[in-house]
């Protein structure tokens, strides 16, 4: 978590989508693409670094952690034998959305650089929303934390609260950060809507909290939402 925490510390509006990418979905939840072919996209593009986030589940983490380490691999092999420069090698760290109740309305909290295995974190890793105490945004953060991870609060501009209350709440609540480069009308090519944007860094910068960027794939593309 150390190092993630670092690379956060360096996140700017124009390190997401072709530097860094802390937010995207794979057809383990309800994005399109397999593990194996968003790993090659994200090698394509140059990506520094990642993190999947499906919706309760690490299963397309774990996919696409094998097939990164195996590339990693194949890629030493060829440099044994040839003089060529292979493509750079990004880094993924785990990650998940999270389904919670804060201030009475459902957010999504994102977990980052946790240990998959963690016994906390099992109750959310079940493919499916929560319900109950173990619902409460209180208990997700804690969750995470416990299991050595980052709590985010995700794309806090679009909820049917303001994300200064929001902010506010879950800052309170001892979450790590907030994202706050996000693309809320899915503008093409990609970037961070800026009026949000404003509201929220200067938010984050108040409250003290990391700031993370992400596309929110759904798609076929890394460099797009939708």
């Amino acid at each position: 978590m150390p190092a993630l925490r670092r690379v956060l510390e360096t996140i700017r509006a124009d390190s997401c989508p072709y530097s860094f990418n802390f937010h995207m979905h794979t057809a383990h939840s309800d994005g399109q693409l397999q593990p194996k072919d968003l790993i090659e996209q994200a090698i394509a593009i140059g990506l520094k670094g990642l993190a999947i986030t499906d919706h309760h589940s690490v299963s397309g983490y774990r996919i696409a952690q094998q097939y990164l380490d195996d590339w990693k691999w194949r890629s030493s092999s060829l440099r044994s034998t040839s003089s060529n420069t292979c493509q750079s090698v990004p880094y993924l760290w785990t990650g998940v959305e999270i389904n919670a109740d804060l201030l009475g309305i459902e957010v999504h909290i994102l977990g980052y650089a946790f240990d998959p295995a963690h016994p906390c974190l099992q109750l959310y890793l079940q493919h499916r929303a929560v319900q109950g105490n173990a619902y409460q945004a209180a208990n997700v953060i804690t969750a995470i934390q416990k299991a050595g991870g980052l709590a985010v609060l995700a794309h806090p501009a679009r909820y049917r609260r303001s994300p200064i209350d929001l902010i506010q709440a879950a800052a309170h609540l001892g979450i790590d950060g907030i994202e706050t480069y996000y693309a809320y009308n899915n503008p093409n090519p990609w970037k961070p809507s800026p009026s949000q944007t404003e509201q929220v860094q200067k938010l984050a910068t108040h409250h003290q909290l990391l700031s993370t960027c992400g596309t929110d794939t759904h798609g076929l593309n890394l460099l797009q939402r939708l």
